[in-house]
């Protein structure tokens, strides 16, 4: 049976540890899992064990360092859960060249050496980029040996074995307008419809979804509020200044409403984008180097515009609609199409959350989400240095704006007039994604990324 989009609103919005979700919380869940089938080995197997081997490949390879993949699978391999995880631990990891780390195996200890991570930069033909084989080994033998895809977003696959599975959702669609048609077949609220299909997939309670969303837009308030209180350089060879915080005491001040409201709302999204390039604690929505967007708007809506919490957390589930989309049928990486599956789909699915908590029809929010979209086609991913900090903490506040005014444009005049669909520009950009030169997919390679500013 076909089950349709069946990911689940807490896929989209992971809680982990910045830069990159592709990057860091994908390597970090691939570690997980690796240590977790290794402990399934018999204990005489696991007795000749005597080093773990970690190969990135790809865009790991190329923006790994600055990305922090290799903390990432360490502190994973050593039992660290994105969800979980001590940032503080993960970045002091591997500054010491000659330090060693001991990782359990039952009662086996591995020693870990930074050279056992080895970046491997040269093409290969694996069918996703962000690729990494891990390997237990006695000497010379492979005890066992995994690969794995990290394929945005923090999702994984593991070569060779299924999907988990999860539930069968209620209302079973493949695109937008797949979702819009059942919303009026059924003539249920997109909300009601949305809550069904969550809990029919992550076997959820209404109550305990609801709680879960409420935790994570506090996550995201906090992001917001360390942000906008943190100045100081961030970490990497550029020397990048934080300046949301003085962004957000210019923004305050301002007198011209205009003035205040662009402020306040590039503040708060680079404030998150800034904690994120630090390595702390965020949301993916729907990928690390995106996760400004969301919850910068989020920020204002609650203390600017008064909106509730519950209308927030309806917000949120549209948002995630959107995502679902874009993932299932194109992509939300970074190193497959671009920055446009990263802060284009962040602003798409912040237009449409903007349009439902303004009381728009399901109309408007489509073409919110279209527009959203739509003007940021053929964006290339070409981070300075390989560090999520130029051109991607501006990109996050740019992506906020243009989702604002994304809903303002959808807003005005009957949204049936709108010549271009959602699911067309998902087409689009899939297609633009897959003629992308793979210089400017996160590569470091290409573009602005190449600059002279780390020299």
């Amino acid at each position: 049976m076909d089950k349709g989009i069946n990911t689940s609103v807490f896929d989209i919005f992971k809680i982990g540890p910045g830069p990159s979700s592709s990057h860091t919380i994908g390597p970090m869940k691939a570690a997980n899992n690796f240590i977790a089938s290794a402990l399934q080995l018999p204990v005489a197997e696991l007795g000749q064990a005597d080093k773990i081997e970690v190969i990135l490949y790809g865009s790991l390879a190329s923006t790994g360092k600055g990305h922090g993949t290799d903390k990432a699978v360490l502190a994973g391999l050593l039992g660290q859960k994105p969800e979980t995880c001590d940032t503080d631990l993960l970045l002091g990891l591997l500054t010491d060249s000659r330090k060693t780390y001991k990782i359990a195996l039952g009662r086996q200890k591995i020693v870990f050496r930074k050279e056992n991570i080895i970046f491997d930069g040269k093409e290969h033909d694996f069918p996703y980029q962000n690729t990494l084989i891990i390997k237990l080994k006695a000497g010379r033998n492979i005890l066992l040996g995994k690969v794995y895809y990290s394929v945005g977003g923090g999702f994984i696959r593991c070569e060779g074995e299924p999907q988990p599975e999860t539930g069968i959702p209620v209302f079973r669609y493949k695109n937008m307008n797949g979702l819009i048609r059942l919303v009026k077949k059924y003539d249920i609220p997109l909300v009601e419809l949305l809550l069904k299909n969550e809990s029919a997939v992550s076997g959820l309670s209404a109550d305990e979804i609801n709680e879960k969303l409420d935790n994570l837009i506090a996550i995201m308030e906090d992001s917001v509020k360390r942000g906008i209180h943190t100045e100081g350089v961030l970490p990497g060879p550029i020397g990048l200044q934080r300046k949301a915080a003085a962004f957000y005491k210019r923004a305050v001040h301002m007198h011209q409403d205009v003035d205040r409201f662009l402020a306040l709302l590039n503040a708060f999204s680079m404030a998150v984008s800034e904690e994120n390039a630090a390595g702390h604690k965020i949301i993916t929505a729907p990928t690390s180097g995106s996760a400004g967007v969301i919850p910068g708007i989020i920020y204002f809506l609650k203390n600017y515009h008064k909106v509730s919490r519950k209308r927030l957390r309806e917000g949120l589930m549209v948002a995630a609609s959107v995502a679902f989309i874009a993932r299932h049928n194109a992509s939300i990486s970074g190193a497959e199409v671009g920055c446009q599956g990263e802060i284009g789909v962040a602003a798409s699915m912040a237009a449409a959350m903007i349009s439902y908590v303004n009381g728009q029809s399901l109309d408007v929010i489509e073409a919110a989400a279209e527009i959203g979209l739509e003007h940021h086609l053929g964006m290339t991913c070409d981070p300075v240095g390989g560090f999520v900090q130029i051109p991607c903490i501006e990109r996050n506040a740019v992506g906020a704006v243009t989702a604002y005014n994304a809903y303002l444009l959808a807003s005005v005049g009957d949204p049936k007039t709108q010549k271009v669909s959602f699911d067309e520009v998902i087409e689009a950009m899939l297609e633009t994604g897959k003629e992308m030169s793979r210089k400017f997919k996160e590569t470091s390679k290409g573009g602005l990324a190449v600059c002279s500013l780390c020299g």
